[in-house]
């Protein structure tokens, strides 16, 4: 087919829900041999002069029935294919499922483009640098150990999808690294689907987690092997791991956005807690970093894992429908953990630090060595960071909050002037709105203030703290007391002697359908931290979630949760969607979707003056339909024209619809 005869099929790079889709150039002589798919393009739109950046889909023979003449491609931006026909299915299909645009999708697969690292890139695969995989020496194979010999790697090997429990311990590596076993399991897998050809896609929450994996990764595999791709790389960085994983099969390792890797003959997929917040996604289409990799997996084949140290209740939800296989280590493993929910604090030191008897002696047997355990250190978990995060009047006990924003005050470090946690203004002239009084006093100290506390409970001990302000990513084994928010507790040698878990009241005060899962999650990944045989003490919790936390009844917490959310109709039983914008808008989204394909809708409410917000909720079945519905209503309302003010012809006001499936801010 002669190059002026074909049709280059273009996604153009923009948020505006109404060019969601394919646009048709020609190809210029000129342009014949660059024009491949993949590649990045400029293209002319028809509408005042302007160009618009895109990439290059598919060619395709011109259509027949078209009598007209296509527009030229403007330019072809760089030779480099940097969207691959997988990632572009992807993200269509994503697009679709949540009635969103697939130009935001690709924002988050494609990386802006560096052009020194390209054409350093260009120029070692011209000079054949660039082969299939690394060519370095490579680490002896290292067998997945604890769940049978094989078993897991013949799962993987056969691309299973999985639901697998991991060993909750602390594991050292061959440099002396502590690590967990967890980050040991799933890099063996990622470097035996490497071996046999294909490339590993493995998905953590947060950096602390993604060095625990990149650790694991640099005893087992060539470093060249592994692509690290997350929010805590530059530019350059990023891009540079972005050619390297188009380059040949590769372990590519990252944080939410790493499901979208580019990956020649995926093998693996792999999603570390699932249940994490940090995994969804704030931006539209709002894409959960599972959802992606579960539709990815259907996509293009190959394995699938997920794991955490709590099985979260979506994945339970695929285990229950057969979709996902429960796989767990040959034996069980459970630690030793104390409740004290009823106990109360004898000895004078254990009252000044605010903590039961039992935590107060299991860390002072800890530090010192008397229970005949060697000497090491102790963690504490707190809720919050700070000082004193939370205040009160001192006489009625009415929340203090700011005088200019309303947001709540509290106290950075002791002597401190109390400050608006929202806006930092300085509460100087403060006063209770109700009682005019003008005294504070702690609500919820924080854990500045805890460290502060133990640190007079244990004098001569070595205090560390360890949260957002001040990161510790590991401690030695030397005794001293580690106070740590939750998610911030830094990995100890050989682990901790003791762990105690404090606040665990207030975290379940948060009002969110996911209290208990994220509660259990918090304090089995502090629990995992202790040493072998060393206790974990959970002050002040009690009833079914605390025996489930001590007894290791973490899947059966998630099947209990599965079966209550089923009664309710919550997710994930079911699926839903909030429309949020003007009463006529969201009222336009209403009348479009079809009611028998919703079970029923909920509101609209009032959110604001300006705003209301309704909530469909529908089978997972009639997913497909509602979103095309639902996106249908979004393109008409972002492309009706507007009243406009005086003096301003032809003036379209931005839209104020906003739409999001699977909304976790309404749970």
């Amino acid at each position: 087919m002669p190059a002026a005869a074909t049709v280059a099929r273009v996604v153009l790079d923009s948020p505006l829900p109404q060019l969601d889709h394919l646009f048709d150039y020609s190809v210029p002589d000129e342009l014949a041999g660059q024009a491949v798919p993949g590649v990045r393009v400029r293209v002319p739109l028809r509408s005042a002069g302007r160009v618009a950046d895109g990439y290059l889909v598919e060619l395709a023979e011109p259509d027949e029935a078209f009598s007209g003449t296509l527009s030229p491609l403007e330019a072809v931006v760089s030779p480099v294919p940097v969207l691959t026909e997988p990632v572009w299915r992807l993200a269509r299909k994503l697009a679709d499922r949540s009635a969103g645009t697939a130009s935001d999708i690709l924002r988050l697969a494609v990386p802006p483009r560096m052009v020194r690292v390209e054409k350093a890139w260009l120029a070692a695969r011209e000079a054949g640098a660039a082969a299939d995989a690394p060519t370095e020496a490579q680490p002896a194979a290292f067998p997945v150990r604890g769940y049978g010999p094989g078993v897991l790697e013949a799962a993987v090997a056969a691309g299973e999808r999985i639901a697998l429990r991991p060993i909750p311990r602390l594991s050292r590596l061959p440099d002396g690294t502590w690590v967990g076993e967890w980050a040991v399991t799933l890099a063996a897998l990622a470097t035996a689907t490497w071996r046999a050809g294909s490339t590993a896609i493995v998905a953590v929450p947060d950096h602390r987690d993604l060095e625990q994996l990149a650790a694991a990764l640099t005893a087992i595999a060539p470093a060249s092997a592994v692509v690290r791709a997350d929010a805590s790389q530059s530019n350059p960085e990023r891009y540079k791991g972005f050619l390297a994983a188009l380059s040949g099969p590769r372990i590519v390792i990252g944080n939410r956005s790493v499901v979208y890797a580019p990956a020649a003959r995926l093998g693996l997929v792999a999603v570390w807690e699932d249940s994490d917040p940090l995994f969804a996604e704030p931006l539209n289409p709002y894409v959960h970093a599972r959802d992606a990799a579960l539709v990815r997996q259907e996509l293009e084949g190959g394995a699938l894992v997920l794991s955490g140290l709590v099985r979260s209740v979506e994945a339970q939800r695929l285990v229950d429908l057969g979709w996902l296989r429960d796989l767990g280590p040959e034996r069980a493993y459970t630690g030793k953990v104390v409740l004290t929910a009823n106990q109360s604090a004898d000895e004078p030191a254990a009252r000044a630090a605010r903590i039961p008897s039992s935590a107060w002696r299991a860390a002072r047997e800890a530090l010192s060595g008397e229970s005949g355990r060697p000497r090491g250190p102790v963690l504490v978990q707190v809720a919050r960071p700070g000082y004193l995060p939370v205040l009160s009047c001192a006489n009625c006990g009415q929340a203090a909050r700011c005088a200019r924003c309303t947001g709540p005050l509290g106290q950075r470090r002791a002597g401190a002037t109390p400050s608006c946690g929202w806006c930092g203004a300085l509460a100087t002239d403060w006063h209770c709105t109700r009682c005019e009084q003008t005294k504070l006093r702690m609500v919820t100290p924080g854990s500045g203030r805890t460290a502060e506390e133990l640190g007079r409970a244990f004098p001569g001990t070595r205090v560390i703290l360890a949260d957002g302000d001040h990161p510790v990513q590991r401690v030695g084994s030397a005794p001293a007391l580690v106070v740590a928010t939750r998610g911030a507790e830094p990995i100890a040698e050989g682990g901790y002697q003791a762990v105690l878990l404090l606040d665990g009241e207030r975290m379940l005060a948060r009002e969110t359908l996911h209290v208990a899962e994220d509660c259990l999650r918090w304090w089995t990944s502090a629990a995992v931290l202790a040493a072998a045989g060393a206790p974990t003490v959970l002050v002040g919790v009690s009833g079914d979630l605390a025996r489930d936390f001590a007894t290791g009844r973490l899947v059966d917490f998630a099947r209990e949760e599965l079966a209550d959310r089923r009664q309710l109709r919550f997710p994930p039983a079911v699926r839903l969607a909030s429309v949020t914008g003007a009463a006529e808008s969201v009222d336009s989204v209403l009348k479009a979707v079809d009611p028998d394909l919703l079970i029923d809708v909920l509101g609209p409410v009032e959110v604001d003056e300006k705003t209301v917000r309704a909530i469909l909720r529908f089978e997972y079945a009639k997913g497909a339909d509602v979103a095309a519905a639902v996106r249908a209503t979004v393109v008409r309302n972002a492309t009706q024209r507007r009243r406009a003010p005086g003096g301003r012809p032809g003036y379209r006001p931005a839209p104020t619809l906003r739409v999001r499936f699977d909304d976790p801010e309404i749970l």
